[in-house]
């Protein structure tokens, strides 16, 4: 018999790693049929079975003024415990709704009990938790501990007491092989390492009728090579190493298209891509105003693009990030059949690269071993097509949802002694 399952973060919503990858659970326990619902504080997920929750979402303004008073000082104040305290207990009153209201047999946080961006709420489902003991698959992303913002804060009692929380009916779950270590290390909690994956048992479709003209709405021609980086406009991305390739190609007909936009963590270094493409001769392209998690017109009527329309533009993926959690963006441009330039990060080096994938691989500088690569994958249609199939059939293999089923009937089987 399916079971009820309640997610539970700050947000459901856009492209980030933590929305995306808990629809690809839903989708999967839903198959096994499991019914998600959802509690969030911004939520895109469909009303019927959402549970929004304004005050749970990490920019509501109670929860930002806590975070101006307890990240980078190692006091805090009497007014904000008590503040932490009110909104933990106000958001732990409806965590009860939530559950009540649809009979959920199972909660699984996502990344809400390790990245403690909304510490009251981080505190309302340990407590809910323990209240309950409610059957719990916590799925971890990224903890506080990898983050330097929060190296230094005034909450190590609540760190120690939720982020993550150590409790008898909740199973853990991590993304990589770092984090599984770091986890027992500091903790003293197992977990499973389960990646995250993508639908490789689905090929996906060309470019259709809507998508024919994306490069020309962007300005570019069929002519032009579209080197393509999929990621948002921040400093650990490394996207400053993606000009460098193009500029020293000396080829005019290749474009660097970027396609998420910038803010999150400010404005400068976005500004100093673009003076670093102008002092490279490189033709740099910011189109976010252009993708959209859905394709819709814009208020000036022009059409917009999902990510997956510019991917089966693409010609070449960029990927030169200097950390990463996982890298969803490195399994979508295999999804998509396209050759890559990745940067060796840490958890590519543990997780991934072991797993013999053929891609073009940079240590943090641009060589004329990788530039000799791009080269030929772009002039040799052979060459080329035997490397993304390679690695097509690789992820298949590794990073399928077939994956994920076998885990998480795994976990259910061992919280509900049930098995689907």
């Amino acid at each position: 018999m399916g079971k009820n399952i309640g997610f539970v973060s700050t947000r459901f919503a856009g492209q980030d790693g933590v929305s995306l990858e808990s629809a690809k659970w839903a989708q999967v326990l839903w198959d096994d049929r499991h019914v998600s619902y959802w509690y969030s504080g911004k939520s895109d997920r469909h009303p019927s079975i959402s549970h929004c929750v304004p005050e749970a979402y990490f920019g509501f303004s109670e929860n930002q003024w806590i975070n101006e008073r307890i990240w980078g000082r190692t006091r805090r104040s009497q007014d904000v415990t008590a503040r932490i305290r009110d909104l933990a207990g106000y958001l732990k009153r409806t965590l009860y709704d939530f559950v009540e209201k649809y009979k959920i047999d199972v909660i699984v946080p996502q990344n809400v009990l390790a990245i403690p961006m909304h510490v009251p709420l981080g505190i309302a489902l340990t407590e809910f938790l323990a209240e309950t003991q409610i059957p719990t698959i916590a799925h971890h992303h990224d903890f506080y501990w990898e983050r330097t913002r929060f190296s230094v804060g005034a909450v190590q009692d609540y760190l120690d007491m939720a982020f993550p929380a150590r409790i008898s009916n909740m199973r853990h779950v991590v993304i990589n092989q770092a984090a599984q270590e770091q986890l027992s290390l500091r903790k003293g909690v197992s977990s499973l390492l389960i990646p995250n994956v993508f639908d490789f048992d689905n090929a996906p479709e060309g470019p259709d009728e809507y998508a024919a003209d994306f490069r020309s709405e962007i300005g570019l021609t069929d002519e032009d090579i579209i080197f393509l980086q999929p990621t948002r406009i921040v400093p650990r991305k490394g996207i400053e190493h993606a000009i460098k390739l193009i500029g020293a190609l000396e080829d005019p007909r290749c474009k660097l298209v970027i396609t998420h936009e910038a803010g999150d963590e400010g404005f400068e270094y976005a500004d100093r891509l673009m003076e670093l493409a102008r002092e490279e001769n490189v033709d740099l392209r910011f189109v976010s105003d252009r993708i959209s998690e859905v394709r819709q017109r814009d208020s000036e009527g022009r059409k917009v693009y999902t990510l997956w329309d510019a991917y089966a533009h693409a010609d070449l993926v960029t990927y030169p990030s200097l950390y990463e959690g996982f890298g969803n963006a490195l399994l979508e441009a295999i999804y998509f059949r396209l050759p890559i330039v990745i940067n060796r990060y840490s958890i590519y080096v543990q997780d991934i690269e072991p797993k013999g994938f053929r891609l073009m691989e940079m240590d943090g500088f641009v060589t004329q071993h990788v530039m000799r690569q791009v080269r030929k994958v772009l002039s040799d249609p052979t060459y080329r097509r035997e490397m993304v199939e390679h690695n097509f059939k690789t992820a298949r293999r590794f990073y399928s949802y077939s994956v994920l089923r076998r885990n998480l009937r795994t976990l259910l089987t061992s919280l509900t002694g049930m098995t689907s």
